[in-house]
């Protein structure tokens, strides 16, 4: 008994102070029948004790992993030292038949605001899994955290349920969302496209589909100025070659929900593509030149069948960065 206390004890080293067990016991253990509501409360309580700089307010386990951008570290290390407040933006995701919970928000640091993609899965009355995903401004690619946090929540339809007769089983929603990644990776336009005729997306805040007034790509094509499907079709994403360490940790049947996590390779070689659907040259040369990857923390609103809307939260990461949580095609 002593041997496995003083085991327990050393698990519990976290930033440099040791978490005993009477002290994670302080923090009420999540509830045995934690619902949606119950799960929203639990991340909340995250973000007060993160604001707080305090692990101690959370019901941890002993064997917690908890990453940034996929990196294991010490709860209490990382970001739970340079946060300085929170935004206004808040979109809450819960999967109680997992013991799941997501959330997408604005956060701020000395260094400006960010977005934040953070999960947490609970097992047994304690948060087993911490998992972070950021964006700070300088990333790259398509962003307005400003607008994301002028925003102060989601679409009302991302909330909405799903009537119960028209609701998908959890793998059913996984193989739609898992279609989008196919969709992306070495896309010749003869794919299954699995959306809406009204799809949306936004990505690090902001839209990258039907975008008004944006400039064309090739004179008959419009990449930002189109819808999902019509983007996919097109074929223009083939300089994504490869979509790996796909995981979907999270489903929501009752709203038709999935959260995913992801990363996109592009090899570098890729200096132009002919359109599926125009048969026009797209020059991608300036994506060229260079090996990069982007990680990827994506949510899908899923409707009989289809995508309607996608929000997306990636940064840069080293070619080929390979996930420490592995690969999961599951919802659990």
């Amino acid at each position: 008994m002593r041997v496995a206390r003083l085991v327990a004890v050393a698990l519990l080293v976290i930033a440099g102070r040791v978490f005993t067990p009477d002290l994670i016991a302080q923090a009420k253990p999540v509830p045995a029948d934690c619902n949606r509501a119950c799960l929203e409360g639990l991340m909340e309580q995250y973000i007060a004790a993160l604001l707080a700089h305090d692990p101690t307010r959370l019901p941890l386990s002993a064997d917690v992993k908890y990453t940034e951008q996929d990196q294991v570290m010490d709860v209490g290390d990382g970001f739970w030292k340079t946060v300085t407040g929170r935004g206004t933006y808040n979109h809450f995701f819960a999967d109680p038949a997992g013991g799941q919970v997501g959330w997408m928000g604005t956060m701020r640091e000395k260094g400006g605001p960010l977005l934040v993609g953070v999960r947490l899965r609970v097992q047994l009355g304690r948060i087993t899994e911490i998992e972070n995903g950021f964006f700070r401004a300088g990333g790259g690619g398509p962003n307005n955290i400003a607008a994301m946090d002028k925003l102060g929540g989601p679409e009302m339809l991302w909330l909405q349920p799903i009537p119960p007769a028209q609701r998908a089983s959890r793998q059913q929603l996984i193989t739609i969302a898992n279609a989008y990644f196919e969709g992306v990776q070495k896309n010749d336009g003869k794919g299954f496209y699995p959306f809406t005729d009204d799809c949306d997306r936004l990505e690090n805040g902001s839209h990258t589909t039907n975008v008004p007034g944006s400039k064309p790509t090739t004179p008959n094509f419009n990449y930002m100025g189109s819808d999902c499907k019509t983007q996919l079709r097109s074929g223009y994403l083939a300089i994504v070659n490869n979509v790996h360490h796909r995981r979907f940790p999270l489903v929501d049947e009752e709203r038709g929900v999935v959260w995913a996590n992801c990363t996109f390779d592009m090899d570098g070689t890729v200096t132009q593509i002919k359109l599926a659907t125009t048969g026009e040259i797209a020059d991608m040369s300036g994506f060229a030149g260079r090996a990069s990857s982007i990680h990827v923390t994506e949510a899908f609103r899923i409707e009989n069948g289809l995508i309607r809307r996608v929000e997306m939260i990636g940064t840069s990461v080293p070619y080929h960065f390979n996930s420490t949580w592995g690969p999961v095609l599951s919802g659990k």
